[in-house]
């Protein structure tokens, strides 16, 4: 079966599936506010041409009134206007962030799980990136690549893609010695077709987990990154770099801190629900308590 024969016989499965995950409320409500983020990060920046980057010198450090909902930062900047517009390169960050690790750990972890003389040396190369704490590769690599966004993002890839590479790993090694793999392999079915066709639709599950989960630790990580000087460079208005730009001030301008902070919270908390719920959806030992 291939993908696309798999897609539509499975989906009135995938339906009934989700309405079970957002059954439950705690998924639902991530799954709104990740929904209340997004539109707002699509939305507004199209209705309004307002430039977040514009300076206003009389106005900076004001606290949140009528005319700026989240107070202005130290260059007299509109805190919310910063984080709706950051929101679409924070999202941005972590979209491509987890769709790259995703990529290309989902093509490693193939590999090594299913062909034995490819799984040791992958293998060590992913325990030799795992062994340093992402954050710490992940300044390395922007050091080495240089502060961009897209370097970023790059980097983030690399740090993320042995996590994916060793779950599918784990899960190619099972699938390569089910029966219908063999099955396709006595009737001369070419290696890349059994890929294709019988090994990845069945890989679906621990992906779109590893989607979510990357995702919001892409957030994180760019945050991280910002605030230690080595993330995105401060002119893009990204939460990250608008936490580091508020620290000096934070004492006596707290809302320049918290506002990105809770962004950053509300996003990677959701994200983080929203991930549980189909991990517990996609696990058969724990369908039924979803």
């Amino acid at each position: 079966m291939t993908v696309s024969a798999w897609a539509h016989h499975r989906w009135p499965d995938a339906m009934r599936q989700m309405s079970r995950l957002f059954a439950r409320k705690i998924v639902l409500l991530a799954a709104l506010v990740l929904g209340a983020v997004l539109a707002v990060a699509i939305v507004l920046p199209m209705v309004s041409d307002a430039d977040p980057n514009a300076i206003a010198v009389t106005e900076r450090l004001m606290p949140p009134s009528l005319a700026h909902w989240a107070g202005t930062d130290e260059l007299g900047r509109d805190v919310a206007l910063r984080i709706v517009h950051g929101a679409r390169y924070s999202l941005m960050i972590g979209a491509i962030t987890a769709a790259g690790a995703v990529v290309l750990g989902a093509l490693l972890g193939i590999l090594a799980g299913f062909f034995q003389r490819l799984d040791a040396p992958l293998m060590r190369l992913v325990d030799a990136m795992m062994s340093f704490p992402d954050i710490l590769l992940g300044i390395a690599l922007v050091s080495i690549l240089g502060v961009s966004l897209w370097n970023v993002m790059l980097a983030l890839v690399i740090v993320y893609t042995p996590r994916v590479a060793r779950v599918v790993r784990a899960a190619t090694l099972v699938l390569r010695e089910l029966l219908f793999v063999d099955a396709a392999r006595a009737l001369g079915v070419r290696t890349h077709r059994i890929l294709w066709a019988h090994v990845l639709p069945n890989l679906m599950s621990p992906v779109l987990v590893q989607l979510t989960f990357i995702f919001a630790y892409a957030i994180l990580a760019e945050a991280g990154l910002s605030f230690l000087g080595v993330g995105v460079p401060p002119d893009i208005p990204t939460w990250g770099t608008m936490i580091a730009g508020s620290l000096e001030y934070s004492d006596k301008a707290i809302w320049t801190l918290l506002f990105p902070g809770l962004a950053i919270v509300l996003t990677a908390v959701s994200l983080q629900m929203l991930g549980d719920g189909v991990r517990d959806m996609l696990d058969p030992k724990l369908k039924k308590a979803v």
